[in-house]
């Protein structure tokens, strides 16, 4: 079975999150394939009793309040893993099920430097300033762009994961130093703050491509829900005043590994 797509034709804030939850239950798998938690989506549901809960997701998919659905964060997302867990630990703790999630191994993590440098360069274009959220996500995407980002996969290779922090803080700390007039960072603390969560984070780890392709091959229905929308696109949106990602339907196959042929419809 074709995968769905739900993707935003404007600036975002069109009701994607509602959509994700009213197909809900005939969906098996929602996978975020873009941004991270600098957006995201309310969802109202009713209870049984007539009341309404009200959750915000920034990170996580909305397809985690399904019960019986597999939520995916796919590899075209960043990840802040402090986010992650906040948002994990508080769905938990109003009784939300989130076992079933999974995390692309290929999906890039935030590292703190970059969080840092996000705010002090937003700071410094002044009136040229473009409205970042301040999240750490372009400079991580740019960094995924010139190789040297670090992923999900490099936190569980402490040896791996220091060359990639040292690499990366040898150009950011003279940035911090030089430009912004800011303390650097020492590659034992960012090592330490990316793999705080490890223990947490590795159940949830997995090749999510293979596990969509699997789920499609057994006639599954996925759902590809966007985050932010086409005009905030990187290359089709209101440039410069676009997010890091690509919010479209071809982001949509990027950011999960799903071939376009595999794509049916879009709504």
């Amino acid at each position: 079975m074709p995968a769905i797509a739900i993707i935003g034709a404007q600036w975002g804030d069109e009701g994607k999150g509602k959509a994700t939850d009213l197909l809900g239950e005939s969906t098996d798998y929602v996978v975020k394939f873009n941004g991270g938690n600098n957006a995201g989506h309310t969802v109202v549901i009713k209870q049984p009793d007539g009341t309404s809960e009200k959750y915000a997701l920034h990170l996580l998919p909305s397809g985690i309040l399904t019960p019986g659905v597999v939520p995916i964060i796919g590899n075209g997302v960043v990840v802040d893993l402090n986010v992650l867990f906040h948002e994990i630990d508080g769905l938990e703790a109003r009784g939300v099920d989130t076992s079933l999630l999974k995390i692309s191994s290929n999906a890039h993590v935030i590292p703190d430097y970059n969080r840092n440098l996000d705010k002090v360069h937003e700071r410094f274009l002044g009136s040229r300033k473009i409205g970042t959220t301040g999240r750490g996500i372009g400079p991580t995407y740019a960094d995924k762009m010139n190789r040297i980002g670090i992923r999900v996969q490099d936190l569980f290779d402490e040896k791996i994961l220091r060359e990639k922090v040292e690499a990366a803080l040898e150009f950011k700390n003279q940035m911090l130093t030089k430009i912004y007039n800011r303390r650097g960072f020492t590659v034992a603390a960012i090592v330490e703050d990316l793999t705080q969560f490890n223990e947490r984070l590795a159940p949830y780890v997995c090749d999510t491509t293979l596990l969509l392709h699997e789920a499609l091959n057994d006639e599954k229905t996925v759902l590809l829900e966007a985050g932010q929308a086409t005009l905030l696109d990187i290359d089709h949106g209101t440039y410069p005043f676009v997010t890091s990602s690509s919010a479209t339907a071809g982001g949509a196959c990027t950011g999960s590994g799903i071939p376009p042929r595999r794509l049916g419809t879009i709504v």
